[in-house]
């Protein structure tokens, strides 16, 4: 392996590799979005979440509950068509509150604090063999959730896969920034990324249409077993065929950080001295505003359409290809910009990439929520190939405002705030959604007003804290021009003090 990687080493093997994260990625978000697209069923298998009035499944789809206004079980059991069939049934709907809490914290918590740990570890050991095992064992975790028949078994599986899954990007994003010169990085983390929106429009696919062909009588149990399998032959394959590259990025000069013995504390203060200056501390809010409202749609997507009356065909039919195409265009398109820009207008250019991008796909994301069938789908299409640019391109700027001897550790610490921050945001959905039906909106207009607030409402948010983060760093900028330094993030100033 060569100590050092231009555009010429970048070639056949460095994509094979590419390729090979961005499967594991792609496995990592199926297995993670599974839940919200077998929720319904499962909530009515193991009792969990809110009870609505929604169609009464033993009826057949000839005759449709049309008044899912009602919001008592007695009025709804009551409810009839012309011919008297009582078409309307009183069900778990697969929300609420507990819903949100295996979903989010149960998972966020562990996740983000893995992460940590695995990114100092990764930092000083063998990154691909680290990896090859969180991905055995997520992929372990989400098999055996297919055997589940208590809530409390999806909350103590839901725990081990936020384990698993924590040692995915921090170790994969450290393996490519090896693997690519900086002008390539941000592209071929883009490219890594799709691997969020090809697991996440796979999860509609495999969840929707598994459900209905119901194999062997088990529903949504099928989903799991078939998400779960890949992963474990997967996590051989990289651990026999990838090859841990040379940390080309340690620069002769950084070579003391690696060598000087330190103590977990001492690792830990190391990485989150970085995050303390107002730069990066403001670029990791503005991340977990907007990964917040990610996480929103994501973990709600399923149960709106449903509530809107769409048929899981039709949720399919769009929602299997719509993150996929828009969201992999933005996540390579982010890139490539900021790639191109940022050899010109210095190290603001991302950032502006970053406020732009956010702020033109908010309109498009409150276009999913206002419009009809089939319009509110296609709105989607932009507001992911837009909205989605900020994945790789966070990820390149945290990346070039650290130290490289901590950047593994830095990239799980940074996870950790915008996962803690936007992973728990999905907890305030059930409490906004009430307080609008307290105001007298009915369920659906109630979940929409939150989801408003929620989805589209960040992204505007997001885009005004990077717009923050962008005139925090051009005044620095200006400061060490004044004093004839070069800007150089972090590393200068961290060189300086030790």
């Amino acid at each position: 392996m060569p100590t050092a990687f231009s555009l010429r080493h970048a070639g056949c093997y460095s994509i094979y590799v590419l390729f090979l994260l961005l499967f594991a990625y792609l496995l990592n978000q199926l297995d993670r979005y599974t839940l919200p697209i077998v929720t319904k069923p499962m909530a009515q298998e193991l009792h969990y979440g809110d009870k609505v009035c929604m169609q009464n499944s033993s009826a057949g789809s000839d005759v449709q509950c049309t008044n899912k206004t009602v919001e008592s079980e007695q009025q709804c059991v009551k409810l009839t068509n012309i011919n008297g069939t009582h078409v309307c049934e009183w069900n778990y709907n697969g929300q609420g509150i507990e819903y949100q809490v295996i979903a989010g914290p149960i998972f966020i918590v562990i996740y983000t604090f893995m992460g940590i740990f695995l990114g100092i570890a990764a930092d000083h050991l063998n990154r691909k063999n680290l990896l090859a095992g969180c991905l055995v064992f997520w992929s372990i975790m989400t098999l055996v959730t297919g055997f589940s028949s208590e809530f409390w078994h999806l909350a103590v599986l839901r725990f081990g896969l936020g384990i698993g899954e924590a040692g995915c990007t921090p170790f994969a994003t450290s393996i490519i920034a090896d693997y690519f010169p900086p002008e390539l990085r941000g592209a071929a983390l883009g490219v890594y990324n799709w691997g969020i929106y090809t697991g996440y429009s796979m999860s509609f696919a495999l969840g929707n249409l598994i459900i209905d062909a119901n194999i062997l009588g088990q529903g949504w149990r099928w989903v799991f077993f078939i998400s779960g399998i890949p992963g474990i032959i997967l996590g051989a394959v990289i651990f026999f065929t990838l090859k841990e590259p040379e940390r080309t990025g340690q620069k002769q000069n950084e070579t003391k950080y690696v060598d000087v013995p330190l103590s977990w504390k001492e690792k830990i203060a190391f990485i989150v001295k970085p995050f303390i200056r107002p730069s990066l501390l403001l670029l990791c809010l503005a991340g977990s505003i907007r990964n917040a409202g990610g996480y929103v749609w994501a973990y709600n997507t399923q149960p709106y359409f449903e509530s809107i009356h769409q048929t899981r065909d039709q949720i399919a039919k769009f929602m299997s290809w719509i993150p996929l195409i828009g969201g992999s265009l933005g996540a390579v398109l982010g890139g490539f910009i900021s790639d191109r820009v940022v050899t010109r207008r210095g190290p603001t250019a991302r950032i502006m990439v970053l406020v732009i991008s956010q702020l033109v796909a908010a309109p498009f994301a409150a276009g999913a929520l206002f419009l009809n069938p089939p319009w509110c789908y296609i709105s989607l299409i932009p507001a992911n190939i837009v909205g989605e640019m900020w994945v790789g391109v966070t990820l390149a700027v945290v990346i070039e405002l650290v130290p490289w001897s901590v950047r593994t550790g830095a990239i799980a610490f940074y996870l950790f705030i915008i996962s803690n921050i936007g992973g728990n945001v999905p907890l305030l959905v059930p409490p906004i959604q009430k307080a609008f039906q307290n105001l007298g909106y009915t369920y659906t207009p109630a979940l929409r007003g939150a989801l408003y607030i929620l989805y589209p409402g960040l992204y505007v948010l997001s885009a005004l804290l990077f717009l923050v983060t962008l005139c925090v760093i051009k005044r620095d900028i200006r400061k060490a021009q004044e004093e004839g330094k070069d800007y150089v993030p972090v590393v200068e100033e961290t060189e300086g003090e030790t």
